[in-house]
């Protein structure tokens, strides 16, 4: 489909009505006649949470008429709880009153929970629209665990469905999936910083060598396959990181954090920020290093981040950031399920090593045309590239003898792009209404190049072709990828109670690769018997538009029925087409997969004190990419990597968080105690296919019980968290092959069921905070991944049990 196809629905998607008159509530934040920035501004009805800024200056637009709960909140004065009636525009200042004494730390996060209990995104945050949608917000703050070493596990403890490969490397790569998505490297997900792309192609590689450390964030959103319509057509939705906003009320905050732990491990994570005048900054530098828990796993990596801005008006705001990160990781490969049985620590390669360097850039203006209009145009680049050598032979308990040339993959990774948005609030027949359009533009130029590395030890990212011209390994190539999308969104309110959110999204993708690889045989002693180069060149050109609607109906403040259904696209990557890999082939007739993504449930807080999301989903795959077995001769089976078939995917997602301390402990508010529940229930199996032996099969990655549940409990300034996790087995085939121990691959086969639990301290004492834990304290040996590729192939073992220590001062 091209784009003239569809310029009347774009068209008439624009058009918007005239302008009417709405309601807006606003004034001024003080203590003592002086303004406090910062300050967040709760109204419980439209589910607007605003900040107060330099001036002490707040406005809650798009507000309805008929009475509103209005709850002010900061750390450091008491909350406030006003009921307003709206009849027409009102003007309320407030003035606080400073807190008498220094509450403790359990205090101010249950009176932070109590505001706001329920964690999801509001229906119109800056200019994105999130009405109808299913989505998580995870506060960093509030989460008692292993922050420094982004202990995934615990920190998207609170967002349901997810399936986490664990890889044990203090946090330097994340890899989360759900719904039966690959979680590798997070690919299946638009994974952003502060609203910019930060993979390395959002279309021809989206895969994430980058995750920003915890310690830096505010906070994590997540928003699932609706999130197609805005940010990319990808079936996981969202993961959008939050870095910490500059503190509005210092001119100086310096944060430094000390963590030790097993195996080597030591963080460091120091950052600046405040404000002076019109001018905000927030900077911080992250290092990291450890021996890992296995032989040939060491690490070691530097982040720096800057953000500065400039508030030129009230109105228009400038802000521009850098990201910098380099990590070197030995690794270790992986293991056959015979040498996972027997030692779990094992390793027999010892030439394998991994490099990352990342910079990212960005540049953010923002402008309130009115209290009605919004717009925001983010530019954004990449300069990046990744390394990967080592011995990777398919038999995985073939040890690494090392007198051979290592095989050495190359990526550079440079791209840019725009994206521009305008949301403007309306009136449809007295009826508040909210428009959303917006456009994207992303080009990528990117280069991958194979071949052989030295026959050393060492991290040398060379290549030796002269050296070992009969490597049979070798390709060169470009991918000159380009992206242009317009999206829209617009919310309907139908009544005061019932809103609808149609919303569209015109993509036109061209995909390219340009480059040469070679073909290469050798007799029994070496001497090659044919070394020719070929040239191979692609051009993938398409357009289309994913439709997309969501629905929300609020019979009260405290309960949301919500439904959504989009459709979804992934386009096959560079990755899926010209990489040789040693464990599998790539079918040549492999194409884009596509579907659409439907949720339908219920969130809202019971008796004020039990906050919950219960859902049900359905996913629709088609021309779904896997790895299978083909036979090619009578006596010979090898593995591809194409489109295995149509699946689909189905559960309900269930959370509950109960806050016991105020069931139970009325009027003792020194104590805390929540406890909290995250249950995934799953099915899915593949409705039609080529191949043989896979229609009627279960999906790859699907668990069908995927459960985390804990306690969060303190006293005074102690805090602590018990957490378990239990997921059941899942295949990582569509043949639904059962474990194969004597395999020398260990790239095929079921990974068993496994639980872990984990416990973690913190108290707080003035400047100072003492945190610590020990993870996986029943020291359960599991794994959770079967790699085909890097950092593979094999089964990658999770760690053992753990412990860390984190000293912090805040100043």
């Amino acid at each position: 489909m091209k784009l003239k196809d569809y310029k009347l629905f774009v068209l008439l998607f624009c058009i918007t009505p005239a302008l009417w008159a709405q309601y807006s509530i606003q004034g001024v934040i003080s203590s003592e006649n002086k303004p406090i920035a910062g300050v967040e501004i709760y109204d419980h009805q439209s589910q607007q949470l605003v900040e107060s800024d330099a001036d002490g200056f707040y406005i809650l637009e798009n507000v309805t008429l008929g009475k509103h709960i209005i709850t002010i909140f900061s750390y450091d004065y008491k909350i406030v709880e006003d009921t307003l009636v709206v009849t027409s525009n009102i003007t309320k200042n407030y003035e606080l009153e400073e807190l008498n004494e220094t509450l403790s730390e359990v205090v101010l996060t249950r009176q932070k929970e109590r505001v706001f209990a329920l964690k999801k995104l509001r229906n119109v945050e800056g200019t994105a629209i999130y009405a109808g949608k299913k989505s998580e917000v995870v506060d960093i703050d509030q989460i008692i665990g292993n922050t420094a070493a982004n202990n995934p596990r615990q920190i998207y403890a609170q967002v349901v469905g997810l399936n986490i490969y664990e890889n044990g490397d203090a946090g330097l790569q994340l890899n989360i999936g759900g719904r039966g998505l690959d979680p590798n490297r997070t690919a299946n997900f638009n994974t952003r910083q502060n609203g910019y792309d930060i993979s390395a192609d959002v279309l021809g590689y989206p895969e994430s060598y980058y995750t920003p450390p915890a310690e830096a964030l505010s906070e994590i959103q997540v928003v699932r396959g609706a999130a197609s319509l805005q940010y990319g057509t990808q079936f996981g939705g969202l993961v959008n990181f939050k870095m910490k906003k500059p503190n509005p009320n210092k001119k100086i905050e310096w944060v430094s954090r000390q963590t030790l732990g097993s195996y080597g491990l030591f963080t460091s994570f120091n950052s600046l920020g405040g404000t002076v005048g019109d001018f905000e900054y927030y900077t911080f530098f992250n290092y990291k290093q450890g021996d890992g828990f296995r032989p040939n796993s060491q690490f070691n990596s530097r982040n720096f981040y800057n953000h500065i801005g400039y508030r030129f008006s009230e109105k228009t705001k400038i802000s521009f950031e850098t990201t910098l990160l380099n990590y070197l990781a030995k690794q270790p490969g992986g293991l056959t399920d015979a040498q996972f049985e027997e030692d779990p620590t094992f390793s027999n390669r010892y030439r394998n090593w991994f490099e990352v360097d990342w910079k990212l850039f960005s540049l953010l203006f923002e402008h309130q045309f009115s209290s009605k209009s919004d717009f925001s145009l983010n530019l954004f680049g990449l300069d990046a590239s990744r390394n990967a050598l080592g011995f990777r032979e398919n038999r995985v308990d073939q040890p690494d003898e090392g007198n051979s040339p290592r095989d050495f993959i190359s990526g550079k990774f440079r791209n840019w792009g725009a994206e521009a948005r305008f949301l403007h609030r309306y009136k449809i027949a007295e009826k508040d209404a909210v428009f959303l359009i917006g456009s994207k533009y992303y080009q990528a130029n990117n280069a991958e190049k194979q071949g052989p590395g030295s026959a050393n030890a060492d991290a040398d990212f060379n290549f030796y072709t002269d050296d070992f011209p009969n490597y049979p390994r070798q390709s060169d190539f470009t991918f000159p990828n380009r992206n242009i999308s317009v999206f829209g969104e617009n919310i309907f309110n139908i009544t005061d109670a019932f809103s609808v959110t149609p919303g569209f999204r015109f993509e036109y993708i061209k995909t390219e690769s340009e480059g040469t690889y070679k073909e290469i045989q050798v007799d029994l002693a070496g001497n090659p018997t044919k070394n020719e180069t070929f040239e191979d060149n692609r051009l993938f050109d398409r357009s289309f538009v994913l439709l997309g609607l969501g629905l929300s109906y609020k019979p009260s403040t405290s309960v949301e029925l919500y439904g959504n259904i989009s459709q979804n696209y992934r386009s096959v990557t560079y990755n899926d087409i010209r990489i040789v890999n040693p464990s599998f082939e790539v079918d040549p007739d492999i194409t884009d997969e596509d579907g659409y993504t439907a949720d339908l449930g219920a969130r809202g807080k019971l008796a004020k004190f039990i906050s919950y999301d219960l859902s049900a989903y359905f996913l629709s795959y088609n021309n779904r990419i896997g790895v299978i077995s083909r036979k090619i001769s009578n006596l010979e089976e090898r593995e591809f990597r194409g489109n295995i078939g149509d699946a689909i995917i189905y559960g309900i997602e269930t959370f509950a968080d109960w806050d016991m301390a105020s069931t139970f402990l009325k009027g003792m508010s020194q104590w805390q105690l929540n406890v909290f529940t995250n249950i995934a229930f799953t099915n899915s199996k593949y409705v039609s296919s080529q191949e043989l032996n896979v229609e009627g099969n279960q999906v790859e990655f699907v668990p069908h019980v995927n459960l985390k549940t804990g306690l969060r409990f303190g006293y005074k300034n102690l805090q602590g968290s018990l957490q378990y996790t239990y997921l059941s087995s899942q295949y990582s085939d569509a043949f639904n092959q059962s474990r194969d121990f004597s395999s020398p691959t260990g790239i095929i086969g079921e990974i068993p069921s496994y639980d872990i639990m984990d416990v973690s301290l913190a108290y707080s004492y003035k400047r100072w905070k003492l945190e610590t834990g020990i993870n996986n304290v029943l020291n359960n040996s599991y794994f959770t991944r079967r790699a085909t590729g890097y950092p593979g192939p094999g089964i990658l073992p999770a760690e053992p049990l753990t412990w860390y220590t984190t000293l912090q001062f805040k100043w």
